[in-house]
């Protein structure tokens, strides 16, 4: 128990005990509530004046029977403060904190209780924002029974005039601006909590609870600052009815026990906040935004923490975009779940990416993260699957590091489990990544994920990957053979597998929907680098889109790969490629064999070139251009008439 100065406010003089000498002994008993069992107080008028504590020589006799009714009473008060101390203690947000301040204090304390915090609430510490102000963060009253009548005297008693916008409670403002210098903020800096009667407390509860507006006739108030590591953050104001007992010294300690632990307890839960938010960020950032839209194919995906408390970990997942339509399907797992663990995870998915713009094989890529890893640290391990899609072909290139193996849905309601080199995980060195080629049917979804999905405590990896994979099934089986389960509603669906006790670890998740692209819909092309070269793809550019019946975009199609192909000749030694793709868009590929990428730039008046890629950045949707480890590719996208 944090010991508390004794205040000397709200202390009886000798003539108010002596007073109390002469009372029947069962007037305890016959004016003091039912709620106020736990912490018995005398039932004494109003607290007085502050007067000095009277020396032990002068205190009058007690009988036996007294010295026990006190020990109970003090026996009460100490049991009271250590449960309310728990309730507070056992919240781990601010609202739980202020909630359990306000459950602890609401009948047994007091009858009604107005909790303020300052707005915003300083963190760690940053300097507080100024003007300093308190806003009514909640209050609670004693709530009344059904079988009480609402015109019962008990009834006017709780539900007391002037309401706040929360409740009934007593008037209150909603904010509050402590004036400095003020009879507020000399009571806040003062610490200890006072009476609400007391010199002090009479200035300052009008500017707490706002202009016109007091403690109701007749009613007992405590006024609490709450103080947390460094700074006052808050204030509570305790009220009794007029039928509870007063009150006394002794409950100024009490209130100041519930104010401390409530002070300490929201200045953890700020900084608990603070972390989590940090925390959520640092994985966000870490985790793409929202996955791209590849041509031929749909994505989903999911993650999942271990635990809210520990929110950042070193899974991950990614989906880029590659030339030729193509895209690669990453999932990863760095070992832990902490800080640390996160931001390794983030370098290595920047080399990840990195990797995949140079358009390198997936044994390659991942080679080249081994090597990453390595020079991050000899204890940096972690595992992944690398995987490129191309649409056109329906093929896919898988590449392992230690990773579980991807699942594949068929169209038809068959669940495999694909037979990939399992390798060593990243960071082992010296090792040699096998890639394998597979069929990637129209109509079936790659699922790829972290062993946090397939292992726990209570099962290994290969009994998970199995559920998995009869999961997958029964959840196709219900959507019939001729119709793929929706994509997010499966993603779902697969992480209701996961029972109690299966969540140790972090879980990302990653679904590709192969939808492909028809070869009806593909036109492909080798030109020789010559000077005929342009004009020749512009008439195989036409005939094209004629098939296609998209002759309205044959003029802007033509000027463009006219021009582009021009460029592609230029510098090429080797044959140009031309590939026009139709989708729900129109796109255009020209690849070469010079490595060097095109830039657009200002062509001056009396320039005879360099107007090529300023056209093709005016009339296309978009444009690009990818350097490849045979050259580069310069691409544009169309939107039809139909879009």
């Amino acid at each position: 128990m944090t010991e508390h100065p004794t205040s000397h406010e709200g202390r009886q003089p000798l003539a108010a005990r002596s007073q109390e000498r002469t009372r029947p002994r069962q007037q305890d008993a016959t004016t003091a509530s039912p709620v106020t069992a736990a912490i018995p107080g005398p039932a004494a008028a109003p607290n007085p004046g502050p007067s000095p504590v009277p020396h032990a020589s002068t205190k009058p006799a007690t009988t036996a029977a007294d010295s026990q009714t006190v020990a109970r009473r003090e026996g009460d008060r100490l049991r009271f403060v250590g449960a309310a101390t728990r309730r507070i203690a056992r919240g781990i947000d601010l609202d739980e904190i202020v909630l359990g301040l306000c459950r602890a204090s609401v009948p047994t304390f007091s009858d009604a209780i107005l909790v303020y915090l300052r707005d915003p609430l300083p963190v760690g510490d940053e300097r507080p924002a100024t003007p300093f102000v308190l806003r009514l963060r909640r209050t609670d009253r004693l709530r009344l029974t059904d079988e009480e009548n609402e015109s019962s005297p008990e009834t006017e008693r709780l539900r007391l005039p002037g309401a706040d916008p929360q409740s009934d409670l007593m008037p209150a403002a909603e904010l509050c601006e402590v004036r400095s210098g003020g009879a507020l903020a000399e009571v806040l800096r003062g610490v200890r909590p006072v009476f609400g009667d007391s010199a002090a407390a009479r200035a300052a509860l009008p500017e707490l609870l706002g202009a016109g507006r007091a403690v109701p006739t007749g009613h007992r108030a405590i006024l609490a600052p709450l103080r947390g590591r460094r700074r006052v953050i808050g204030a509570a104001v305790f009220l009794r009815g007029t039928e509870r007992p007063a009150f006394e010294a002794n409950d100024l300690l009490v209130a100041a026990q519930l104010a401390t632990h409530t002070a300490l307890g929201i200045d953890k839960a700020v900084l608990y906040g603070r972390e989590a938010y940090i925390a959520d960020e640092l994985q966000r950032t870490m985790l793409p935004d929202s996955l791209p839209q590849p041509t031929g194919v749909r994505l989903a995906s999911r993650y999942l923490p271990a635990a809210e408390t520990a929110r950042v970990g070193g899974d991950w997942y990614d989906a880029i975009p590659l030339p030729g339509s193509r895209v690669a399907l990453v999932v990863g797992d760095v070992m832990g779940h902490s800080m640390t663990s996160a931001a390794i995870m983030g370098q290595l998915r920047t080399t990840a990416q990195t990797l995949a713009g140079l358009d390198l094989p997936p044994q390659e890529v991942l080679h080249h993260l081994d090597e990453q890893a390595q020079r991050l640290g000899s204890d940096r391990m972690a595992t992944c699957l690398y995987a490129v899609y191309d649409p056109v072909a329906h093929r896919i290139t898988i590449a392992n590091a230690g990773h579980p193996p991807p699942v594949l849905l068929h169209l038809g309601g068959r669940a495999e489990v694909l037979r990939v080199p399992p390798g060593a995980p990243i960071g082992v060195g010296g090792v040699d990544f096998e890639a394998v080629e597979l069929d990637a049917p129209a109509g079936a979804t790659l699922l790829l994920y972290t062993d946090g999905l397939v292992e726990s405590r209570l099962r290994d990896v290969w009994t998970g990957i199995e559920q998995l994979r009869e999961r997958l099934a029964a959840t196709a089986r219900l959507t019939g053979p001729d119709h793929a389960p929706p994509l997010e509603a499966l993603c779902d669906d697969v992480l209701d597998m996961l029972g109690p006790g299966d969540r140790d670890d972090d879980i990302a998740l990653l679904a590709a929907r192969f939808d492909g692209i028809a070869p009806s819909d593909v036109a492909y092309w080798f030109l020789e680098p010559e000077d005929e070269a342009p004009g020749r793809a512009r008439k195989l550019a036409r005939k094209a889109l004629s098939r296609w019946g998209l002759d309205e975009l044959s003029d802007e199609v033509e000027l463009l790969v006219s021009e582009v192909v021009t460029n592609a000749v230029r510098y090429a030694e080797r044959p140009v490629t031309l590939r026009l793709l139709r989708t729900d868009i129109l796109r255009c590929e020209v690849g070469d064999d010079s490595p060097q990428l095109p830039r657009q730039r200002r062509a001056r008046e009396t320039d005879e070139g360099g107007r090529g890629l300023f056209l093709v950045n005016r009339l296309a949707r978009r444009w690009g251009a990818t350097r490849l480890s045979t050259g580069k590719v310069v691409w544009f996208e169309m939107v039809t008439r139909s879009q």
